[in-house]
């Protein structure tokens, strides 16, 4: 690529407008194909200022598909109420997806999702407790970013924790790598806890569709104007330091 072509592209790619949706530049967004859900149980995302990745994040898309869904970036917030922006009658009815160290493999369940107790241990009676779920909070961020906002929000302590064991790895595959085999992204994280919830397979067929789509809209993308969709950085960022 000349030198003239490749100023050309950078410039392109500087003056792309982003959707007012789902914050992408316009050559990214797949607004115009999202499907609305309805569903029973709520979702809120807590946003790292640091991972708003205007290419491959999926936290405003996945939003995108539900009316009451609710995006925050920031560090802390005093409440879950606070973090939703509306009264929350009771907090243990809502469930966090912890990133902790509990994984799904360790324990003897070949669940999916997996109420744990504060000792990383299965909580008894799961299956009471994961139907009495009308809220879900997901973290988005790295590895590290999830955590710091865990230990920010000290609220989520009165929430239930959930973790997930999903049976195929993160089709983000080679795009970015997960620092362990159960990571996924937060759009699959929503697909995966909201079907099996609400025991509704279509949801994660809507969410995991527009994720294939998203996935295949970069690809294209990667070629015309790489500095809209760069190539994933040989080392892997969201790897957990040690």
């Amino acid at each position: 690529m000349s030198d003239q072509t490749e100023a050309e592209t950078r410039d392109a790619a500087a003056d792309a407008a982003d959707c007012p949706h789902c914050g992408k530049p316009l050559p990214l967004c797949i607004c115009d194909s999202v499907t609305p859900i309805e569903s029973r149980i709520q979702l809120l995302i807590l946003q790292h200022p640091q991972e708003q990745d205007r290419a491959l994040g999926t936290a405003r898309l996945t939003a995108r598909h539900f009316k009451d869904a609710v995006v925050r970036i920031g560090l802390s917030w005093p409440s879950l109420a606070k973090a939703l922006g509306r009264p929350v009658a009771d907090p243990s009815r809502w469930a966090v997806l912890y990133l902790g160290s509990a994984k799904v493999d360790d324990l003897d369940t070949d669940a999916e999702i997996v109420a744990i107790n504060r000792k990383g241990e299965l909580e008894p009676h799961q299956r009471g407790i994961l139907a009495d779920i009308e809220g879900i909070v997901l973290l988005d961020g790295t590895w590290s970013q999830a955590k710091a906002l865990w230990w920010r929000n000290a609220w989520m302590l009165k929430c239930q924790r959930v973790i997930l064991g999903p049976k195929r790895p993160s089709r983000y595959g080679k795009l970015r790598r997960e620092p362990r085999r159960d990571g996924l992204s937060t759009i699959e994280a929503a697909a995966l806890l909201l079907a099996r919830l609400e025991k509704r397979p279509d949801i994660a067929e809507t969410l995991i569709g527009s994720f294939e789509r998203m996935l295949a809209r970069f690809r294209e993308v990667q070629a015309d104007m790489p500095e809209l969709a760069p190539k994933p950085k040989k080392r892997d960022f969201r790897r957990r330091r040690r």
